[in-house]
């Protein structure tokens, strides 16, 4: 079902750079995982072989450490990835895009290249205690002081793998006074500032996959910081349209290999599935046909040179409906991978619950779409 993802305005080296990849990948099969070995370690040695291959950051420009590619480039990439059910491209393009558009030169020329090969390992300090899904509430403070730099307090939450980074991407606010969506500035933090104190999180599956990060009196000099004083919420949007984009982040074919497992149920037990469960797996096409369609229109926007937008929060509710339902779907039609020892299905369905609520739940992207692409107010009448 991946096979019509990228067809409108092909590059025409396009497919010419996935059969690279195929005939790569033949050649470069993905390690093994060690026993014991961390996800992201495990994970940090995959990205540092893909990077040796050249299929990091094929849409970063060549000055910076990419292929100065376009971004169905890289997608093209995932997508390859994707139908192999390999693990996807590191998810640091959201990142490296950001540092692209608000960085200095100085800051594009020396961090760009290092991201992209995996020397620096990034984690993303957005989300706070009493401000995970509202970013514009977020209390951490960087006060600027008389030499131009700053002096940092609060903490962040659910900072994915923080304990194996040494940067991270920091927003705080810089302005007590200003609106909310104004006074927010993004910061390169180093995790070995005095004052930085990383604590991993144990989840109650036993994954250490979040930590808390709190920031005590860390000093951050006028250099750290990533575009102007007040970018930071332009910088976020920018962030999470990729983070919100299924074609970015790979799941659209992760998706689309699971769709077909369940058509060709249906076809093979269509008289022993119970009633409804057929308008289910239609309604899980339905949802991935429409999702296809709505992260194909955002990349042709991107490439049209329209910039990241409210729009993106359409996206987010979209991915997590197609991915709730999908899951759900396949465990009434796969109800073996309940009792499967690390079934596939049945870790995807528990972690699909969590859709909902990382990268702004869905309560924050209905506001957004309300407020910001629907024009309503708190007087609006339906």
């Amino acid at each position: 079902m991946t096979d019509t993802l990228l067809d409108f305005g092909d590059p025409a080296d396009l497919e010419q750079v996935r059969r690279d990849f195929r005939a790569w990948l033949v050649e470069n099969p993905l390690p093994q995982r060690e026993a014991d070995e961390p996800l992201p370690v495990f994970l940090h040695r995959w990205h540092r072989q893909l990077h040796n291959g050249g299929w990091v950051g094929l849409d970063v420009p060549e000055e910076y450490g990419g292929r100065g590619l376009t971004s169905l480039h890289q997608v093209a990439v995932s997508d390859e990835l994707g139908r192999r059910g390999a693990p996807g491209v590191p998810r640091i393009g959201y990142l490296a895009h950001a540092l692209s558009e608000f960085g200095s030169e100085q800051q594009r020329r020396h961090l760009l290249p290092r991201m992209l090969a995996g020397d620096d390992v990034w984690c993303q300090g957005f989300s706070e205690p009493g401000a995970g899904s509202d970013l514009a509430g977020m209390s951490t403070y960087a006060e600027p002081d008389q030499d131009g730099g700053y002096t940092v307090n609060g903490q962040k939450l659910w900072t994915s793998y923080a304990q194996f980074s040494n940067l991270c991407l920091l927003l705080a606010r810089t302005d007590r006074t200003a609106e909310p969506h104004t006074s927010i500035s993004a910061f390169v933090l180093p995790l070995d500032r005095p004052g930085v104190t990383v604590r991993p999180l144990r989840a109650a599956n036993g994954d250490d996959e979040f930590c808390e990060l709190f920031l005590d009196d860390v000093t951050l000099t006028q250099a750290d910081r990533v575009g102007g004083e007040g970018d930071g919420w332009a910088l976020a949007m920018t962030t999470v349209a990729y983070e919100r984009n299924a074609l970015d982040t790979g799941h659209l074919p992760k998706y689309g290999l699971l769709i077909e497992r369940l058509r060709r149920r249906a076809h093979e037990d269509r008289a022993s599935l119970p009633d409804g469960l057929l308008s289910e797996i239609g309604r899980c096409v339905v949802d991935y046909q429409v999702l296809v369609a709505h992260s194909r229109r955002r990349i042709a926007e991107r490439l049209a040179g329209q910039p990241a937008g409210p729009e993106s929060s359409v996206d987010k509710l979209l991915m997590t409906r197609a991915e709730q339902r999908l899951y759900e779907t396949a465990l009434k039609v796969q109800p073996e991978e309940v009792h499967t020892a690390g079934g596939d299905v049945f870790g995807d369905y528990l972690y699909s619950r969590a859709a909902s609520v990382y990268g702004g739940t869905s309560q924050i992207q209905r506001n957004i779409i309300a407020k910001r692409l629907l024009r309503l107010s708190a007087n609006s009448r339906g």
